[in-house]
């Protein structure tokens, strides 16, 4: 399999496995929505790490695979390209991104669609379509947009040039660096972390700040409020207000 999914401690990996660079070919993008849409549904999964291994998160589309596609062809697989990685965003858990070596084009755009970036310092990171007669295809025109701004979102894009971590941790297009031999315990970490926490106020947490992302601000407070009356029906606040009434905050133990 180019992409598994195995679980522990709440937090699922789904784990690139197609030497030597993770390039992200027809069957991979399949099977990465499927393993999306099975994290989603998990119930014994509460938040998941997304990890291409120890040397390369993913370097991109398999270019050889896609020379031999015409127009045509690609009319017709693009809206699934775009539904794999939006898959992955849309899981409604907290999502991690463990990144090391290079996170190129379509790799870039998959650690984009993470809630949270870490990177190991041999991390290198771009989307370099432009330098074959393309743009990003899979998201990257708009969720780095929105997650770094537009100008600098142009400057990677038109340019196609790679960044080192340290330069995409001031960009904003990773929010740490760490060891490379770290990448991957700190970002499990982080996802245990919030495995432990109440899921559905973290559901409602990320698709509130997503569809305000996508959205007016009335639109977008209208999900908040509708969300933060909600969770006054669920076990979770009744747990986590006796918890801080009784003895203090951070005590909670959420089921």
């Amino acid at each position: 399999m180019t992409v598994t999914l195995e679980a522990a401690e709440g937090v699922g990996t789904l784990r690139l496995d197609r030497p030597p660079m993770n390039a992200l070919d027809v069957a991979t993008q399949d099977r990465l929505r499927e393993l999306a849409e099975e994290a989603t549904r998990r119930e014994d999964i509460r938040a998941v790490v997304i990890y291409g291994g120890e040397k390369v998160f993913a370097a991109g589309a398999d270019i050889k695979e896609m020379q031999v596609m015409d127009h045509a062809a690609m009319v017709a697989r693009a809206r699934a390209l775009q539904d794999s990685f939006t898959a992955v965003a849309r899981i409604p858990k907290p999502v991690v991104a463990a990144v090391t070596g290079y996170a190129l084009g379509g790799g870039c755009e998959l650690a984009l669609c993470a809630d949270f970036r870490i990177a190991g310092e041999n991390a290198k990171l771009g989307q370099p379509e432009i330098l074959l007669g393309l743009i990003p295809g899979a998201g990257g025109t708009q969720r780095l947009s929105r997650l770094v701004g537009p100008s600098k979102a142009k400057d990677l894009i038109f340019t196609g040039r790679q960044v080192r971590a340290d330069e995409a941790l001031t960009l904003g297009l990773v929010d740490r660096v760490v060891p490379a031999g770290e990448v991957y315990e700190q970002a499990h970490a982080w996802a245990a972390r919030l495995a432990k926490g109440p899921a559905i106020a973290l559901r409602a947490a990320k698709e509130a700040v997503d569809t305000g992302l996508e959205t007016d601000i009335e639109t977008g407070l209208a999900v908040e409020r509708t969300w933060f009356a909600g969770l006054f029906a669920t076990e979770d606040r009744e747990t986590g207000m006796r918890s801080f009434v009784e003895e203090g905050p951070g005590k909670a133990k959420f089921r």
